[in-house]
């Protein structure tokens, strides 16, 4: 399904959440939207999902998630940031869910297994009972256990152990390749390998839109540490543009891009004298301002 945005705007009285969103996603895009913590991530998935009314244009395939929400809300799935404290059992929202879709609780029902997670044995606990993490495997469930043309999932694996977030990587991975996906994160590494192209967002605006390849070749780097063992390695360090840290090691960032060349030139330089070397890479973030999160992988 493609998304249109143009000139969205939404506002909590005095402040800002969108400030004139305007962008495409083509059919079929894995996107990731990304930026820190308040810049309208989640804003702006609920206005796509048609929970939040702003200003603007919002388009899914040529309809308004307003207007036509009865079209478009079987093509849909969402996970929410953080599942509703609602009073309703497990089962009567699996059935409500299934029936709402066309399908099956067995199909959620499987899909929750795949998470660890035992459908039938949770049928008569309130939502509002389960654990969080419970809570975002049954959202997740529900969201992947028919075929949609849209989903959309909001941090996805917050509150995932390491064996259930493997699983759902696996289960993003089998959805149709003619879906749209949106997933939304504060942190790329997260996501990464999911999709392909990138969608930052900063105070309420969009910094950047366009693939992910293009976006880490702007934004990525890779931090060069090593080891000193003589005033000759120092002279040298010091003259390319390594910095001194603490004891006698050397600290360089340079763009990924120039990654090898580096590296090629350290080792030739140290060569068979280099003891202790440490490459990371690094992904950063941008605020709007200026100011930026570096996380490294």
């Amino acid at each position: 399904m493609k998304i249109a945005l143009e000139d969205v705007r939404k506002r909590f009285g005095r402040v800002t959440a969108l400030d004139g969103i305007t962008l495409t996603v083509p059919s079929g895009s894995r996107v990731g939207l990304i930026g820190p913590n308040g810049c309208g991530k989640s804003t702006l998935t609920r206005v796509l999902m048609g929970m939040l009314a702003a200003e603007g244009n919002v388009a899914i395939d040529g309809l308004s998630p307003f207007a036509d929400r009865e079209r478009l809300a079987p093509r849909l799935a969402y996970v929410l940031q953080s599942a509703p404290a609602l009073a309703v059992d497990v089962g009567t929202l699996a059935r409500a869910v299934a029936t709402v879709r066309g399908g099956s609780v067995t199909a959620i029902a499987a899909r929750a297994h795949e998470l660890g997670l035992d459908l039938e044995a949770l049928a008569d606990r309130a939502l509002r009972a389960l654990s969080g993490g419970m809570k975002q495997r049954l959202m997740i469930a529900l969201a992947l256990a028919f075929d949609s043309e849209l989903v959309v999932m909001d941090e996805p694996t917050a509150g995932l152990d390491v064996t259930s977030r493997q699983r759902f990587y696996e289960m993003c991975h089998a959805l149709s390749p003619t879906a749209t996906v949106v997933l939304c994160s504060h942190r790329l590494e997260e996501l990464q390998h999911l999709i392909d192209h990138v969608i930052l967002l900063a105070e309420g605006r969009v910094a950047w839109s366009g693939t992910l390849d293009a976006f880490l070749a702007r934004r990525a780097s890779t931090i060069l540490e090593v080891r000193a063992t003589s005033e000759a390695h120092t002279r040298w360090l010091r003259a390319h543009g390594f910095a001194p840290g603490t004891g006698a090691w050397w600290r360089k960032t340079t763009a990924r891009a120039h990654k090898a060349e580096a590296l090629t030139e350290l080792l030739g330089e140290l060569g068979a004298e280099l003891t202790d070397l440490l490459v990371r890479d690094v992904e950063t973030v941008e605020a709007a301002g200026g100011d930026g999160a570096t996380h490294a992988r």
